[in-house]
């Protein structure tokens, strides 16, 4: 049942048919253009903006395109010029074949607005192709009492081209017997008609050959041509007769069948249907039918089924040869049956046991008789079979024959044999039948599995992912079936330091090896242990083999360095005296891979130092040496940043800091490094805030007791000048007294009174003295060294 909304949705799918077929349809008139055929490719056939009233640039605009029908596209439009012009050369065969008038249509598009313009190109047919007969030779028989004006249709030649072009007429070879009128078919197809002119008479001209000429209405016109065999039949006036009236011939009784006995002949001297003659046998006994078969057409008589002297010995027949006006002739024939050994012997097999277990004695095979049906030394007859096999043959009474095996047979050395008796007759020839039988060896579980190796080795990448195919064991059993169904295990290992079943498992099935666990090449090198094969006889049979695990290694590890030891709470500081020389050595960097092979190559290489030009790192060894002689504007404190690298893919390496110190000579104490003590402090920065506020408090108790002890001089100073005529410098107490910078440490400047000789003009100098005492300046050299060698502990420069 419809509903509204089933409606609706067909209403508007109509709706939308028609008007895209109106769109389709829309337009102007058809435009309409003719070309002849094979015309080149990209000639013009019209300019279509011309014709449909367009400029060119409104082709443009609007999306002019060209659509054929068919996935043939025949035209195309030139944007430029808007002529229309051929995409390929036409072929109205083609195209079109018989067909008159060939319309080939197109449709314009304009995309925009959208509007189809109906197009037709009709194809003109060019005399392209000829008349052609479909046979070389058309052959034509009458019969030669034929009267005069008797009219025999011929066969048409074919012609493609079409109209005027296609063919037109039909002329014979010049001839006293034929004319020929060309005639139309309700078709409008022309075809020729030979007319008889005069009579036939076949003992004169038996045949006649005529040229047909075919030709069409072409300009020049093209020709076709086939010859013509007329052939003139007879009258049937005479009848058939054979060479003989008695055919006699001998036949062997083993002669086989459909074998040819002889050929009988006769001759009929009319021609056509008249003189073709047909053989049979003319009233034959049931005997001689079984017996022979005789071939109508050539007169050949064949023997029908197998003869046999025994039975019969000489058979009669009449043959007869009818021609086709039912005029008949009779011979008479006489075949003799002559007596060969024409039987072979035969075999009866009464026993036969097809498979023998491989490990049973002396065991019958086979109870078989032979017979020959003929007699005397054609009845006689010798058994055989082949030579070195492990089989004899046993006669046991007249015509009676047992075959047995010599002893237990070996499946794995052959498990079949093919035994052929023969049994031959003693007769001129003699007969041979040859019996095949087949002996199959069952086969028991007598051969344990073998491996394909005594041992296997095995190569694995250390850290594998687990259940990593690693390699397969193989073995083979001779045997077969269940015999031979092999399954593979792990045997326990005698070493209890190796855990083989957390380590490697196996496939029963086929031997394949899987690594449980990632290996580590550096834990475990080589292991191996033994895989057992057990087959599924019984008793089941196995064999084990040794298969050895090499782990290769990989570079997962990179260089550890021993010395110096880098994660130690005190840093290692080396010592290079002054003087040294180059090529000095200052120390040795030590380090290791736990790697193997390449991978444990290790190169050193200085990647970073306080004063890039003088060390150097010997690559191979590590030693750290001066490159020059030292200056005086070395810094004594150095820090080198080494690298050391294997040569392994991918490449690791590992980074090591030596601390330098450049002393005088050896007796002068060793000092930390800052860089060494600021490490330190990082690691400890409780304990560094707490120091710092120590030094800082004690630095500034020191600082107020200098600056409270060179005010009490300088008043001392002031007053004894006041007194003696000798005047200080005024002004504030000079800054560079006291070195404040960061380390905290006192200057070893020192401060000088300058005193002027008093009411003189040119300022000359009294005197020039330190301010401080000598003691005092030591005491603050001494108190300043402390505190220096305190701050650099901590840190500080």
């Amino acid at each position: 049942m419809e509903t509204p909304l089933h409606k609706a949705l067909l209403k508007r799918q109509v709706t939308a048919i028609v008007f895209m077929l109106l769109l389709w349809e829309a337009g102007s008139a058809t435009i309409k253009y003719s070309v002849l055929e094979e015309t080149d490719r990209g000639s013009l056939v019209g300019n279509l903006a011309k014709d449909l009233g367009l400029g060119l640039r409104d082709l443009v605009t609007r999306g002019a395109q060209i659509l054929n029908k068919g996935n043939k596209q025949l035209l195309q439009l030139e944007q430029k010029s808007g002529n229309l012009v051929l995409k390929e050369k036409l072929d109205r065969e083609e195209l079109c074949g018989t067909m008159e008038p060939c319309i080939l249509h197109f449709q314009v598009l304009l995309k925009s607005p959208v509007q189809f313009i109906q197009g037709e190109i009709q194809l003109q047919d060019v005399n392209d192709h000829a008349p052609e007969f479909l046979q070389d030779e058309i052959l034509l028989k009458i019969v030669e009492s034929s009267h005069p004006g008797a009219k025999f249709p011929l066969k048409i030649a074919q012609d493609l081209d079409v109209g005027s072009n296609t063919v037109q007429n039909y002329t014979i070879s010049i001839n006293s017997y034929f004319h020929l009128l060309t005639r139309n078919h309700n078709d409008g197809r022309k075809y020729p008609e030979l007319v008889l002119n005069n009579a036939l008479d076949r003992e004169k001209q038996a045949e006649v050959r005529l040229t047909l000429t075919a030709q069409d209405g072409g300009s020049p016109p093209k020709t076709g041509t086939t010859q013509v065999l007329v052939m003139v039949l007879d009258i049937n006036d005479n009848a058939p007769e054979f060479a003989q009236g008695l055919y006699e011939v001998q036949v062997q009784e083993n002669s086989p069948v459909g074998s040819l006995v002889l050929t009988v002949s006769a001759k009929d001297l009319d021609a056509g249907t008249n003189g073709e003659l047909s053989y049979s046998l003319f009233q034959a006994s049931n005997q001689v039918l079984q017996a022979f078969e005789i071939n109508t057409d050539t007169g050949e008589i064949r023997i029908g089924k197998p003869l046999d002297f025994e039975e019969i010995q000489s058979y009669h027949m009449e043959i007869e040869a009818s021609d086709g006006g039912g005029l008949s002739g009779k011979c008479t024939v006489v075949i003799d049956v002559t007596d060969v050994n024409d039987n072979a012997p035969a075999l009866s097999m009464s026993l036969l046991i097809s498979d023998i277990p491989e490990n049973a004695p002396e065991t019958v095979v086979a109870i078989f008789g032979i017979s020959d049906p003929d007699s005397g030394e054609n009845g006689k007859m010798v058994c055989s079979i082949q030579d070195h096999l492990p089989f004899l043959l046993k006669p046991t009474e007249e015509h009676f024959y047992t075959l047995v095996t010599e002893g237990a047979l070996d499946r794995e050395s052959r498990a079949e044999y093919n035994i052929t008796i023969t049994v031959t007759d003693m007769g001129t020839p003699r007969l041979t039948t040859q019996y095949t039988i087949t002996v199959q060896v069952s086969d028991v579980n007598d051969n344990a599995p073998a491996f394909t190796q005594t041992s296997y080795t095995l190569f694995v990448q250390e850290n594998n992912s687990p259940a990593l195919h690693i390699g397969t064991i193989s073995a083979t059993d001779s045997d077969s079936g269940s015999n031979a169904h092999i399954t593979y295990s792990l045997l326990p290992t005698h070493d209890p330091q190796l855990a083989l079943s957390s380590l490697i498992s196996i496939n029963a099935d086929n031997g394949q090896l899987f690594a449980l666990r990632a290996l580590d090449y550096e834990s475990l090198q080589t292991f191996e242990f033994h895989v057992g094969a057990t087959d599924q006889g019984s008793p089941a049979l196995s064999s084990q083999a040794l298969v050895h695990v090499l782990v290769l290694d990989a570079n997962d590890n990179a260089p550890f360095v021993l010395y110096p030891l880098q994660n130690a709470s005190a840093p290692c500081t080396e010592l290079l005296p002054r003087a040294a020389e180059p090529g000095y050595l200052v120390t040795k960097v030590v380090a290791v891979d736990r790697d193997s092979g390449q991978n444990a190559w290790l190169s050193f290489q200085l990647l970073k130092a306080t004063e890039p030009g003088l060390f150097s790192v010997w690559a191979h060894n590590g030693e750290v040496r001066t490159a020059r002689l030292l200056s005086e504007r070395d810094a004594p404190k150095h820090r080198l940043l080494l690298v050391v690298k294997d040569n392994g893919d991918p490449q690791r390496s590992a980074s090591v800091t030596l601390h330098v110190l450049v002393v005088d000579g050896f007796s002068q104490p060793y000092l930390p490094l800052p860089e060494v003590a600021r490490d330190l402090a990082q690691e400890e920065d409780s304990l560094t805030l707490y120091l710092v506020i120590a030094l800082a408090s004690v630095s500034l108790l020191f600082l107020l007791s200098v600056l409270l002890f060179v005010g009490v001089r300088l008043c001392r100073r002031a007053r004894a000048a006041s007194l003696g005529g000798c005047s200080a410098q005024e002004g504030p107490f000079p800054g560079h007294l006291v070195d404040v910078s960061g380390a905290g440490t006192l200057s070893q400047s020192y401060q000088y009174e300058v005193c002027f000789t008093g009411g003189t003009k040119t300022n000359e100098f009294k005197f020039l003295k330190p301010v401080l005492p000598n003691f005092l300046n030591e005491g603050a050299y001494r108190n300043s060294e402390v505190n220096s060698n305190f701050s650099d502990h901590l840190g500080f420069s």
